[in-house]
């Protein structure tokens, strides 16, 4: 069993940061893959970024791709998502996602994870 407790969420202006913590309650964090999604107000939940269990590879969506930083830290069992340069349409409710072992073959799609935080809210203002 993998519990999750996302945490740094906020209201920022736009070209503003923000750094998202996912804290993970698992014996070996480290064989754990992560990701993140985002679901805003009327949209279906979609694809962020996601990273390997070693850290080595990280895959991003296309709209944050250059903007956002996914990274982890297995010695304290912490994923993070570091958010620059945000816009108004990145605003929604970011949630962490994991799944035991590997990277699934389909990253951006939700049935890979199997596991599932409560999410943090992020706003943008204009």
């Amino acid at each position: 069993q993998v519990q999750l407790v996302e945490s740094g969420g906020g209201l920022v202006q736009a070209g503003g940061s923000l750094r998202l913590s996912c804290a993970a309650s698992v014996r070996t964090f480290s064989s754990v893959a992560m990701g993140w999604f985002r679901q805003a107000p009327g949209k279906e939940r979609e694809f962020v970024a996601a990273i390997s269990w070693s850290g080595e590879d990280a895959y991003y969506a296309d709209s944050v791709k250059g903007r956002f930083t996914i990274s982890r830290d297995n010695a304290n069992n912490t994923a993070y998502l570091q958010m620059n340069s945000l816009k108004p349409e990145d605003t929604a409710l970011y949630y962490c996602a994991a799944r035991l072992g590997a990277l699934g073959p389909n990253i951006n799609s939700l049935a890979d994870y199997y596991y599932w935080g409560q999410g943090t809210q992020v706003t943008v203002s204009s």
